[in-house]
């Protein structure tokens, strides 16, 4: 069974949806009319948190559960938890100013890379087997 995997998977996406909900605050404080994409810097910060964390759950989810399945429902969720630490840190440090979005994107990328990298590992060494 994948228990803690599947509540990180739900928190990871219980997070994005909290950053689509900020981008709809967002909008709504910066006064950015739909369907404008730009216009006020705090709004356009809050929605590259939202695409961001978009285009980097395609590489973290697969990884997250290839990763429980081939070696370790704990140290996967372990590892994802980390991935959600860092997708936070980038939130708060990027809703800040876009030059404090680096120690929380360099957290998640090395955890989804570990998830990765593990994920590749097992299976490669499963096929030479």
């Amino acid at each position: 069974m994948y228990h803690l995997t599947a509540l990180v998977t739900l928190l990871a996406i219980a997070f994005y949806f909290f950053s689509a909900i900020n981008v709809s605050r967002s909008r709504t404080k910066t006064g950015v009319k739909v369907p404008a994409m730009s216009g006020h810097p705090d709004f356009e910060r809050a929605f590259r948190i939202q695409m961001n964390t978009l285009e980097w759950m395609p590489i973290f989810l697969p990884a997250l559960w290839l990763f429980a399945i081939y070696i370790s429902d704990a140290i996967a969720a372990g590892i994802g938890a980390v991935w959600i630490i860092g997708r936070i840190l980038y939130f708060v440090g990027y809703s800040q100013a876009a030059a404090k979005r680096g120690t929380g994107f360099a957290i998640q990328f090395l955890a989804a890379f570990a998830l990765w990298a593990g994920a590749l590992g097992a299976v490669v060494l499963r096929l030479v087997k």
